[in-house]
């Protein structure tokens, strides 16, 4: 018989990092708490630590735990009443040209050379860069069962990967990365219109979009996705676009 999964969350121990310089705001320290590295997590325990604002990193399960900052809020799209704006219907038609099929995890060269050219062009600023093969393999290979590979190609050329982890009510966003080169596709923004259509093909309420940071640039695009839930003060509420 399987475990409770409230149960099993209670019995799980947590460990929180020193502080350490934030990732996303450049005057602030952070503290990140993670799920015992060493427990075995089945799948309904991570939907419901998903469920309470968790997120994976290879075989990491974590949140921020930061005592005077929130600016990390943890976001989802409530996929039965997603709606797309004209600039959104427009890059869906215009990428029905792409093949797409869903893999297990694996580190191939294609997939390498696509990432390193995603994080020269996007990620130059920040601490992935320059990529190499560990990290790859450590922050995408790495982790769950649950995790898959999502390919996007044009006749035969690979064009993006989305890396989802499938939960038993929803499809989590963990990373994606895509062809810099292409950029009239903008291809971020077409993946998560098919993973909305994925989700809900497989009936499940949420898409997991990961953490929105409201002074963050680079998090805005997540409030583009409406109608979309914010886990604030331990509960999801609303976040309508005149608040984002």
């Amino acid at each position: 018989m399987s475990t409770d999964p409230d149960t099993a969350l209670a019995a799980l121990r947590f460990y929180t990092t020193p502080a350490h310089a934030c990732s996303y705001l450049a005057d602030r320290q952070a503290v990140t708490l993670f799920a015992d590295p060493g427990a075995k997590i089945d799948t309904r325990t991570y939907t419901t630590l998903s469920a309470h604002g968790f997120r994976r990193s290879g075989a990491h399960i974590y949140r921020p735990h930061c005592q005077a900052c929130k600016a990390c809020i943890p976001v989802r799209v409530l996929v039965s009443q997603a709606r797309y704006d004209r600039r959104q219907k427009r890059i869906w038609n215009r990428n029905q040209d792409l093949s797409v099929t869903s893999l297990p995890p694996q580190a191939t060269d294609e997939y390498f050379d696509l990432f390193a050219r995603y994080i020269a062009a996007r990620h130059a600023d920040g601490d992935m860069y320059p990529a190499d093969r560990q990290q790859f393999q450590s922050f995408l290979v790495q982790g769950r069962t649950e995790a898959r590979f999502i390919e996007f190609r044009l006749e035969g050329k690979l064009l993006a990967v989305s890396v989802i982890d499938e939960l038993d009510d929803a499809l989590s966003a963990v990373y994606t990365f895509f062809e810099p080169r292409e950029a009239r596709r903008s291809l971020g923004t077409h993946v998560v219109l098919w993973l909305l259509q994925e989700t809900r093909r497989q009936q499940k309420p949420w898409l997991y979009l990961g953490y929105w940071i409201r002074q963050c640039q680079k998090m805005s695009y997540k409030t583009d996705y409406q109608p979309i839930e914010g886990y604030i003060n331990d509960r999801w509420v609303s976040l309508p676009p005149d608040r984002v």
